[in-house]
């Protein structure tokens, strides 16, 4: 029979090795990173600090860092406190947000302001005067029409007359309000002077994809809608969307055969941008049979319960079971951080960029993308024979013939 005292020794063993809660004196000299190693010790602060720790071994280890943004957070601010910096940083390698994000950057460029206004304070009155509120935001309906014929302008230029993916068609966008910024002196005390540079001129600069999977369900692609009834034998653009979730698992499956060879994922909110760029992983996997591992390390932000089977609050040991992190993700490189992106991300942003050697080379993944989609078509067409089976089924059929 087992000796208890020994039995109970060894059990203790794993927790003898954990960390010890012992938060030291906040005295308000602490750096942010000192503040978030000493002093977040348990419950959200712990996730939060976790996240801090998961985010500098992605810079870390130079992985490639795909940033997913849903909700209502351009208009909050959230591009220009903390992913513009971020990705000027070299930090951010491609980014998956929703239409409405991209739609609502551009306000601020075309002289429209987002005002603080008072949630509670009467809906029918703001409709009467043409406000239109987001949560605690306001701003007049005009920044919405002026925002739509801005759209409707660009995208009758030449180079929209196409097929094209979504990094492609933001990448337009972005050098044309790039080319805006700079004839407005946007940063340079000109017209612009107080006009801070939007998400997708940032991201054009930088080399920073913007992928956007439901393109469809944005006031940008609303104006394309319009153009082509308006126009039909001239206006071409078109969203070629089995070629965009061919190029997200394309820059994927290159990001895991090039540098670091390591992929996180941060994600902030949850959504369709969370899972068009998780799916990648099982498109690659499970559906073209080109091996992967699914991303390395897994940071999320999100206010959703996981236990309501929603995709916005999958935690990441649900998503290793449909191959999209792997193995080593669920074990040491993984949060769920319980919080509103707004309260948490800032201030995680400030910790990291306070460290002078968190920075990184940009990895320019816009520039990758034609030998990262010729690469991925070479590995599926090694597969031909093993993929030609999946293509049937064995269909019942109707037994009774007239």
């Amino acid at each position: 029979m087992a000796n208890p005292s020994t039995s109970k020794s060894r059990l203790r063993r794993p927790f003898q090795k954990a960390r010890n809660v012992n938060p030291r004196p906040i005295t308000g000299k602490q750096s942010a990173r000192e503040l978030l190693a000493h002093s977040f010790s348990a419950y959200v602060g712990r996730q939060e600090r976790t996240a801090f720790e998961l985010m500098r071994r992605s810079m870390e280890e130079d992985a490639s860092i795909f940033l997913t943004l849903s909700g209502a957070m351009t208009p909050a601010g959230l591009h220009q406190s903390c992913l513009i910096p971020l990705i000027e940083h070299g930090v951010i390698s491609a980014l998956t947000t929703t239409g409405a994000n991209l739609y609502h950057d551009a306000h601020r460029i075309i002289g429209h302001a987002i005002r603080e206004v008072n949630p509670n304070a009467g809906d029918l009155a703001l409709r009467l005067a043409r406000v239109i509120r987001i949560y605690d935001l306001g701003f007049w309906e005009e920044a919405l029409l002026d925002t739509d014929r801005l759209f409707s302008a660009l995208m009758q230029g030449p180079d929209y007359q196409r097929r094209m993916t979504t990094p492609e068609f933001h990448a337009l966008l972005g050098r044309d309000i790039g080319r805006m910024e700079r004839a407005l002196g946007v940063g340079r005390g000109g017209r612009g002077e107080g006009i801070q540079p939007s998400l997708l001129g940032a991201c054009y600069r930088h080399g920073v994809p913007i992928f956007v999977g439901a393109v469809q369900d944005g006031s940008i692609f609303l104006n394309a809608v319009k153009l082509r009834r308006l126009f039909p034998d001239t206006f071409r653009f078109e969203i070629d969307i089995n070629e965009d979730v061919f190029a997200m698992a394309a820059l994927q499956h290159w990001g895991r055969h090039h540098g670091s060879k390591r992929l996180a994922i941060w994600i902030l909110g949850g959504g369709v941008p969370k899972n068009y760029t998780l799916q990648g992983e099982p498109l690659l996997d499970q559906i073209l049979m080109v091996p992967t591992t699914g991303f390395d390390i897994d940071v999320q932000f999100c206010v959703d319960p996981v236990d309501n089977g929603a995709l916005s609050s999958c935690p990441a040991g649900e998503g290793h079971t449909w191959g999209k992190v792997s193995a080593e993700s669920v074990a040491t490189g993984s949060v769920y951080v319980h919080a509103d992106v707004t309260a948490v991300f800032p201030w995680l942003t400030y910790a990291l960029l306070s460290d002078k050697k968190m920075s990184k080379k940009p990895l320019r993944l816009i520039d990758a993308r034609e030998g990262a989609r010729a690469r991925l078509l070479r590995e599926v067409q090694k597969r031909r024979s093993e993929l030609v089976p999946t293509m049937s089924y064995p269909l019942p059929r109707n037994r009774h013939t007239s």
